[in-house]
């Protein structure tokens, strides 16, 4: 497949087999909840080459695919009932007034990585992640939306969790604010390496799509490493 095709289009449950005999080769077929498929490019990770991730860009999705993940994580939130959503920069954040808009919630609350003079060093953290390990970001809550999220029931949402990085630093924020959130909801999970880092929510975190860490299998395909 060409690179901009990927991401493009939900398919009908069986149309990729989900166990290739000989691997996966152009992408990973993930599986939505109730069994439609989307193919996601294979991604090399740094160092030797062998090992993988599926990746998923929702900015480079189609409406039509950003959509469908939006209402299959409004469905999985609502049993949690949240009040407000938050958005994580960069790519959380069409997600989450996406989500926002179909929970009939007439905002959501952006998270920020860029500073504005008004924002104070209490409602900072650093932050990196497994697509952006940069020195020196940080993630920012605006102290204009506090009375937005003081004493509500908040949602986070992102666009992947992959290594729990970046999740433990929003976590780590909203705490400083004083907010524990009900929930936390992606559009994939990337591998189980978040378990840890996240351990005391991985209750409360929902996603449609899960993805594993992929090994190279020394002959151009790709299995799931066990």
């Amino acid at each position: 497949m060409l690179p901009h095709t990927f991401w493009q289009e939900i398919v009908p449950e069986g149309t990729y087999d989900r166990d290739p005999p000989g691997g996966f080769s152009e992408g990973y077929p993930a599986q939505m909840p109730d069994g439609r498929q989307l193919l996601l490019p294979i991604r090399v990770l740094p160092g030797d080459g062998s090992r993988a991730v599926a990746s998923l860009i929702v900015n480079q999705a189609s409406f039509a695919v950003e959509d469908a993940l939006a209402a299959a994580m409004t469905d999985l939130l609502l049993p949690y009932a949240p009040d407000v959503i938050v958005g994580v920069p960069t790519l959380g954040l069409p997600l989450a007034n996406n989500v926002a808009r179909r929970l009939g919630h007439a905002r959501s609350v952006a998270l920020g990585t860029s500073r504005k003079f008004w924002y104070r060093d209490d409602l900072a953290e650093p932050l990196s992640s497994i697509t952006s390990p940069s020195a020196g970001k940080s993630i920012f809550l605006d102290p204009r939306m506090l009375p937005l999220l003081e004493n509500r029931r908040v949602a986070v949402i992102d666009d992947v969790l992959s290594t729990g990085s970046s999740m433990s630093a929003v976590l780590r924020l909203l705490a400083k604010a004083g907010i524990e959130p009900v929930a936390i909801a992606a559009a994939m999970l990337q591998s189980e390496r978040w378990h840890a880092p996240l351990a005391p929510w991985v209750g409360r975190i929902v996603a449609p799509l899960v993805s594993p860490i992929l090994a190279a299998t020394g002959s151009g395909t790709w299995r799931p490493l066990v």
